[in-house]
């Protein structure tokens, strides 16, 4: 005798293979945004680490030059 509920299972099985396919699609679209957002960023982090740098470079050299003219 066939399990009653063999084809409700078969029916649900197939959606939930379904939703996860869509899901995997899903996920593999917004890595591929996520690399161009990435790519399309690092200019700008290029810059703001050389502005980071010339800050700190600027505050020290402002630093050792009160240290000059208070000796």
């Amino acid at each position: 005798m066939e399990n009653p509920h063999a084809e409700r299972q078969a029916v649900l099985l197939e959606r939930i293979l379904k939703n996860t396919s869509k899901c995997t699609e899903m996920i593999l679209e917004l890595n591929h945004c996520m690399e161009e957002i990435l790519r399309a960023n690092s200019s700008v982090k290029t810059a703001a680490e050389l502005a980071t740098k010339y800050r700190k470079n600027v505050q020290y050299n402002l630093e050792a030059t009160k240290g000059n003219l208070g000796s």
